[in-house]
């Protein structure tokens, strides 16, 4: 675990150092960079609600989902097939795949909230944590709410985006969006506890 560690916190030092060369202490830019992405997924999701049309919400939505997952993460990417890759991130809030690169949350693990709201408990087999968000994915309906079997508040925000992009209603892509901003506001919440 500290080998995927380490390179986050590395790159989040880097991003801490100062005019004057000075870093600051890195659980600060840790935690700073974490609150940052999600305000941008809070921003997405924010937009994603209030969209005029379903290109606007699946594109918002894809900006959210993204930059939950990260670059090694399961279907990041151009997940609405327009062309673009909406929430762009470096690192996401959880680890790829394989781990890598780690997740923003794994470097704030000394708060328990992190870890039990965010993390939604161990990544030692990150393969099986995505395994887990997308059984719940693929088994979930309008009758069969799975979304509350996952720990991880974020990657409910994932399944939320997910069924906005499968959506033929901006409707339900709104409603959608109010569910994912519950999970934004408690990932945000975590890191104040």
């Amino acid at each position: 675990m500290v080998k995927i560690i380490v390179p986050l916190v590395l790159a989040i030092t880097l991003v801490a150092c100062g005019d004057d060369g000075a870093v600051t202490d890195p659980e600060d830019v840790a935690a700073f960079t974490y609150r940052e992405t999600v305000v941008k997924i809070h921003d997405a999701v924010a937009l994603w609600e209030d969209a005029g049309n379903l290109a606007e919400a699946r594109a918002a939505a894809e900006a959210a989902a993204n930059l939950v997952v990260g670059p090694g993460g399961p279907d990041y990417g151009d997940r609405d097939g327009d062309g673009t890759i909406n929430g762009a991130a470096e690192f996401g809030v959880l680890p790829g795949l394989d781990g890598t690169p780690a997740g923003l949350a794994n470097a704030i693990t000394d708060n328990q909230c992190i870890v039990d709201d965010v993390l939604g408990g161990d990544w030692s087999d990150p393969t099986a944590r995505w395994d887990e968000m997308q059984a719940a994915i693929d088994t979930w309906g309008p009758d069969n709410n799975t979304m509350p079997s996952l720990d991880s508040h974020p990657m409910r925000i994932v399944g939320w985006a997910t069924f906005t992009l499968e959506t033929d209603s901006l409707e339900e892509a709104h409603e959608y969006g109010g569910h994912a901003e519950l999970h934004v506001d408690a990932s945000l919440a975590a890191l104040d506890c």
